[in-house]
């Protein structure tokens, strides 16, 4: 029997239909989907095993009670409280968790233990975003709907691989395209990306240009008559100082031709029906707020803004952002979009939760509250459901920040990852599928998270835990919930507080459903008022949340083009991984797409710094951290620019969790750290050897580069070393896999410098190794299934597959577990076209996340040589 819940990913919040076996798929009734997935989404039951799981509080690395683990925790915090202050301890928690989880540590931090330190993951996504709507439109309003995409005539998509970051939203994008052929996408971005393959135009902007454009976009709707005077006149203020600013600006910032600008402010001023999507492209820089209100600002202008087919859309990038944000998740606000400088706000939170105190002032944000472990101001901190020793810029730091405090606390699934190494308490929390909750996607829609397993070994909700903590420390009668559906009418109820300040969030009418209710409440969109149907949109006849009514025009000063040495980075997600990959990380066929980090550089430059495609490359950075990563040599990205993902960890690599390479720089009006906008130098890794490993075990970190990741027959990794093996290769293949039985039969080719080893164990093939002296040529998807085959060793040394088994190559679909080679050879029989190629190989049909990669295999068939 399958159960209605929400996918734990990205903010589009999609509707899932999950079964205990791990059968998924997607709600058609859910309306933020209508049954799609992504390729992640439709791999969740290959992630809810308790592999790797965290089942039991441990203290010191030793397993302890619950009783044990909570009274210490209360014990710490209550001591650093008295002998230091309230602000001597933080909590910094996640996206990742349920609405009721967010309240409820919000309620702790800031009402009874007096302190706004309490800062989340978000601030790594959205806070720009949020900073933007609160100077424009004075709450954090996310002003459209989903619906919004069915209908615009022209969608721009600003800092957005949407293809990759949020495939569902991308295929209803899609969809209305092909129904709709008029419409038009234009796509903003310094890399051409699988979203651009949609876009009627890609316009590839210099780094942080975003600013620029919207200026001049600006200053032409001035000049070409295309303002609505009207809505300007009657709900804004600031269109003056904003035009002047525009005018002021010097596009060349850009990076962009005259003609390209002429082309997109064209299109955009004649089109009403405009949605600009924008996300971390324009969120995670040193100017990301000003990027926001450049974008606002046209918006505002115009008039296209609350009406359907139009308006600013900011994606969320976690599944419960907008959670957050609305209870108060930040150290910078209070819940319900209240202030926590405004001496009425707090004083009503503080009565509704009756609580001893409430913080006065704003907590540390993020990147300042790491400085503060780092310095030694922070004497207990708790880590709620992230991994900040990777996610966070000057990872390195961060870590050693960590580890620093005398007290650390993480609540998470999972045993192992690099945050939860340094802690002294590790608490085990339900994760996705065994808890009961809500979340809020990027168009304000509520959806419960419903559990269908049973919650393993002693985890608990972070709920739960958080109550159990604030009993002990004195505030039981407080946190004294029983189930999370009291959590949320308490949070309902504390909404009121919004009318009753002129503030957006009401969910009055969602105030006394009882449990019943609560356990079948169906995804809704805020506000939802008692007085009955709340708007589905905003400011379309103004009504803005400042003190007047009246939405702000900001007058915007882009920054100048980045002109330092060496080469700008930009980091981001890639399309079948998740953050840090506790949870994507278990699934072999999303491993399978792309299988170890990489950088994308240029041809050119990689020809002009020695780096040949899939050599392995070091980036180096002015704050100490480097990295070694694949090349990935493609003209997708500029010249004196690439690209990295930001997945990967000590976990599961020797060197490549990127962050470290990139420096604290934040936003000073959000805190946003700048995750686009390192700058490194690039040399290429002169590597002795190289090596591919194949075998049934987990496999154990080591040697200077090394990437593993899940198969279907056990685990691979990529090895490469600066000392030579050939002797040893045995050795080497032990070590990494912990085999210390069976046969090893090995093969050694001294003319071209390759030994490949095999391990069986009772007729089964256990471990494969193949070392080069240049990186290995080989068919990986068939060496890794020969693994617990009978296949004879030297059979299987050979690399190649037997006529009766052709290769099929690196995978594109991995719904489906199609390679590029079964692809290529369907293109050119006669597959030439998606659909067709779906029908001939099942790639595509099922999420749909490799369609552009399919199209642009379709379209590099066609094109000729330049012999032709």
């Amino acid at each position: 029997m399958s159960t209605r819940t929400t996918c734990p990913y990205c903010g589009v919040g999609c509707g899932v239909m999950a079964a205990p076996d791990g059968t998924i798929k997607g709600d058609p009734k859910h309306p933020a989907n209508l049954g799609r997935l992504c390729s992640k989404g439709a791999a969740l039951g290959e992630t809810i095993d308790l592999k790797g799981r965290l089942l039991s509080p441990r203290i010191g690395g030793r397993d302890a009670s619950w009783d044990e683990a909570l009274d210490l925790i209360a014990t710490q915090f209550s001591a650093a409280i008295r002998a230091y202050g309230p602000d001597s301890v933080a909590f910094y928690v996640s996206g990742q968790l349920l609405t009721e989880d967010y309240y409820v540590a919000n309620k702790l931090m800031k009402g009874y233990i007096g302190s706004a330190n309490i800062d989340t993951n978000s601030r790594l996504c959205m806070a720009s975003s949020v900073a933007g709507h609160k100077r424009a439109f004075g709450t954090d309003t996310v002003p459209g709907t989903y619906e919004d995409l069915d209908q615009a005539d022209l969608i721009v998509l600003v800092g957005s691989n949407l293809a990759w970051c949020h495939p569902v939203m991308h295929q209803r994008i899609s969809a209305a395209k092909a129904s709709r052929p008029h419409m038009r996408v234009v796509n903003i971005d310094p890399r051409r990306t699988a979203s651009s393959d949609l876009a009627d135009l890609h316009l590839q902007i210099a780094p942080d240009g975003d600013a620029a454009i919207f200026n001049g976009l600006l200053a032409h709707l001035a000049k070409t008559g295309h303002l609505n005077h009207t809505y300007l006149t009657e709900h804004v203020i600031g269109f003056d100082a904003a035009l002047a600013s525009a005018r002021a600006t010097s596009t060349a910032a850009t990076g962009l031709s005259p003609d390209e600008l002429a082309q997109f402010y064209t299109l955009w001023a004649s089109t009403e029906k405009t949605v600009t999507i924008y996300s971390q492209g324009v969120n995670q820089s040193g100017c990301g707020t000003d990027k926001v209100n450049a974008i606002i600002n046209c918006h505002l202008a115009t008039g296209r803004i609350g009406r359907p087919g139009m308006g600013p859309f900011s994606v969320t990038g976690q599944p419960n952002a907008m959670g957050g944000r609305e209870v108060g998740g930040l150290a910078n606000m209070l819940a319900n979009h209240l202030d926590i400088e405004n001496p009425d706000h707090r004083s009503a939170v503080q009565q509704a939760w009756n609580s001893p105190t409430i913080c006065t002032t704003p907590g540390l944000k993020a990147v300042d509250l790491f400085d503060a472990c780092e310095s030694g101001r922070i004497k207990a901190l708790w880590i709620m459901s992230t991994n900040p020793a990777v996610s966070l810029p000057d990872a390195d730091r961060v870590a050693r920040a960590i580890a620093r405090v005398p007290f650390t606390v993480v609540s998470d699934i999972m045993a192992r990852t690099d945050t939860g190494d340094l802690a002294d308490v590790l608490l085990p929390a339900a994760g996705w599928g065994e808890k009961n909750g809500t979340v809020t996607n990027s168009e304000r829609r509520i959806s419960r998270q419903r559990a269908f397993l049973p919650v393993p070994g002693q985890a608990r909700p972070d709920w739960r835990i958080i109550c159990d903590v604030a009993a002990r420390m004195g505030w039981a009668d407080a946190f004294a919930y029983r189930l999370p559906a009291e959590i949320f009418d308490e949070y309902a109820r504390l909404s009121a507080l919004g009318p009753r300040f002129g503030r957006d969030l009401d969910l009055t009418g969602l105030a006394g459903l009882g449990e019943a209710g609560y356990e079948t409440l169906s995804p809704v969109q805020w506000p939802v008022p008692a007085s009955g149907q709340g708007a589905k949109r905003f400011f379309a006849k103004g009504g803005f949340y400042h003190a007047d009514g009246k939405a702000r025009m900001v007058a915007i000063t882009p920054p100048e083009p980045d002109s330092r040495d060496g080469f700008r980075l930009n980091t981001g997600r890639i399309r079948d991984q998740w953050h840090t990959m506790t949870r994507t990380g278990k699934s072999p066929r999303l491993a399978a797409h792309l299988a170890e980090p990489f950088v994308e550089i240029h041809p050119k430059d990689a020809a002009e710094i020695g780096v040949k495609p899939a050599d392995i490359v070091q980036i180096s950075a002015t704050n100490g951290g480097s990295g070694l990563f694949r090349a990935l040599v493609s003209p997708k990205v500029r010249r004196n620019e690439i690209f990295a993902p930001m997945h990967w960890t000590r976990q599961r690599s020797s060197a490549a969790w990127v962050n470290s390479s990139v420096g604290a720089v934040c936003d000073p009006v959000s805190g946003q750290p700048a995750l686009k906008g390192a700058r490194v130098d690039v040399a290429r890794f002169d590597a002795r050897w190289y090596a591919f490993v194949a075998a049934d075990t987990d496999l154990i970190p080591g040697f200077a580069y090394f990437a593993a990741s899940p198969t279907p027959t056990g685990a691979r990794a990529e090895l490469a070393g600066t000392t030579d093996i050939s002797d040893d290769a045995e050795s080497v293949l032990r070590a990494v896999t912990g085999i210390t039985g069976g046969t090893a039969s090995q093969f050694r080719d001294t003319a071209t410098g390759q030994t490949r080893v095999a391990i069986s164990e009772n007729g089964i093939l256990r471990a494969l190794l193949f070392v080069s002296s240049e990186p290995v040529a080989l068919a990986r998807s068939h060496a890794i299934e020969l693994i617990g085959t009978e296949t004879p060793p030297l059979q299987a040394l050979t690399g190649r597959p037997s006529a009766d088994m052709p290769d099929p190559g690196a995978i594109v679909c991995s719904c489906m577990s199609v390679g590029i080679n079964t692809l290529r050879d369907a293109i050119a029989a006669g597959a030439h076209d998606v659909e067709t190629l779906g029908k001939t190989t099942c790639a595509g049909t099922n999420c749909g996340s490799c369609k552009p990669e399919l199209a642009a295999l379709i379209l590099a068939s066609k094109t000729p040589l330049a012999a032709e």
